[in-house]
């Protein structure tokens, strides 16, 4: 018997996974009373890290508007490791959280994991679909609502696109898949964190470096730990993303409790020769559970760490802006007005349109009909009606009026012409003034 050819028994049931997601919930299982009752929540437009005097405030205001900088063009982030168990998946949950809460923007993770990932535990699951289902109704999403369909929100506003859980499905998503993925998304939402997997060299691993703007390399305060992210680093170096390399950011995150034995100061030091930063999370009991992420339920330290870690993120933006021609090249912000179409001119440079085939010219006369007149010129004189052609009706009298002539202007409604002044010549056939209908109208007086 081939036990790897066997199909599911009932095809229309909950996705592998998901009935135990929802029954087997962080609000069952996870005894959130004490921590809850320590934490509350900002006031409404600030930040949630207040800590300090007044340098300290100055420098946090500092970091909030780096991560608030506008974001014109889908910025991506990969996270990535090859040792499992290090808090990959925990540091996309978080750093994305804290993008979302901060910035009160669209933000977005995918889990690319092709070994069964837990990116879709981490939040309270909406739906059973997964990245595999949104990738098969790529050709029928045209909006943010569509994919709306396909991701679960958690309170911070972060949204996720979860994967299968079934290892011998979700290997089918694949390079190619990433990438068409990526491009529908990304044109929905401006920063994407992406949950990548233990290995480097599986399908879809290629498309999330060759896409990645910004490198999150996860390491822990271990020999093992640290040694796994400095190798990751030297085999993406000598793979041709030395560039991406350079601009990486290093996360030595606290996964489990390590007393003084290690010198996390030396791993700090050696990472910081290798990549633009280095940020160190401590151990949270609240993130070791493995339950759905509460910023709210964080340590005061843990959720600083984050934080700093989003303004380092953010520190690229500027010069993703400045590749993608949407940031000027002094550093200064960006244009209010959206960027232009291509074919159109840039921001603050008139383009005069160009006409369609078939469609006349603006400001050009079309043959046929008459040459509106310029502000303060006469009506140009009009041919006159040929032989069994009916004068031009006049709105507004009833009664079929020829064209003026030229020097005769029309009178205001209701103002009587006065005759013999040039330009105030009154319509034939109104009451109360000389002239039948169907009668020409008077000659002009001699100059």
């Amino acid at each position: 018997m081939q036990h790897d050819q066997r199909q599911a028994t009932n095809p229309g049931a909950a996705p592998l996974g998901y009935t135990a997601a929802v029954e087997l919930s962080s609000d069952r299982l996870v005894n959130n009373k004490r921590q809850k009752a320590k934490s509350s929540r900002p006031a409404a437009g600030g930040s949630r890290f207040k800590l300090g005097g007044k340098k300290e405030e100055a420098e946090r205001q500092r970091k909030l508007d780096l991560i608030r900088t506008p974001v014109l063009s889908c910025y991506r982030i990969a996270v990535i490791s090859l040792k499992g168990g290090v808090g990959k998946t925990t540091t996309t949950t978080a750093l994305g959280s804290t993008l979302a809460t901060e910035r009160q923007d669209k933000i977005l993770a995918i889990d690319a994991n092709p070994d069964a990932g837990t990116l879709g535990r981490r939040v309270r699951r909406e739906t059973g679909a997964t990245i595999r289902d949104l990738v098969q109704a790529i050709p029928h999403l045209n909006s943010y609502m569509d994919i709306r369909r396909f991701t679960s929100q958690a309170s911070s506003g972060l949204e996720i696109i979860a994967n299968d859980v079934d290892p011998a499905v979700s290997t089918t998503f694949n390079d190619e898949d990433y990438r068409r993925a990526i491009d529908v998304l990304g044109q929905q939402y401006p920063i994407i964190l992406t949950d990548s997997g233990t290995g480097l060299l599986y399908s879809a691993m290629r498309g999330v470096l060759d896409l990645a703007d910004q490198l999150i390399i996860i390491s822990t305060p271990s020999v093992d730990g640290a040694s796994s992210a400095s190798t990751t680093l030297d085999w993406l170096s000598a793979h041709g993303y030395a560039d991406l390399v350079s601009r990486s950011i290093t996360v030595i995150s606290g996964v489990r409790e390590t007393g003084k034995m290690i010198k996390v100061d030396d791993i700090v030091g050696h990472f910081q020769t290798r990549c633009r930063g280095v940020v160190v999370v401590p151990f949270d009991e609240h993130l070791s559970a493995g339950a759905e992420v509460d910023l709210d339920m964080m340590r005061p330290k843990v959720r600083e760490a984050y934080f700093n870690l989003s303004a380092m993120v953010a520190e690229d933006f500027v010069r993703h802006q400045q590749s993608h021609g949407l940031w000027t090249s002094d550093g200064n912000p960006p244009p209010v007005a959206a960027p232009p179409m291509p074919g159109q001119s840039t921001p603050g440079q008139p383009y005069p349109p160009q006409p369609q085939p078939g469609q006349p010219v603006p400001g050009q006369p079309v043959p046929g009909q008459p040459y509106p007149p310029q502000p303060g010129q006469p009506y140009p004189p009009q041919p006159g009606p040929g032989a069994g052609q009916q004068p031009y009706p006049q709105p507004g009298y009833g009664q079929q009026q020829p064209y003026a002539q030229p020097g005769y202007g029309y009178p205001q409604q209701g103002q009587p012409g006065q005759p013999g002044q040039q330009g105030q010549q009154a319509h034939p056939g109104q009451p109360g003034q000389p002239g039948q209908p169907g009668q020409a109208p008077p000659p002009p007086p001699q100059q």
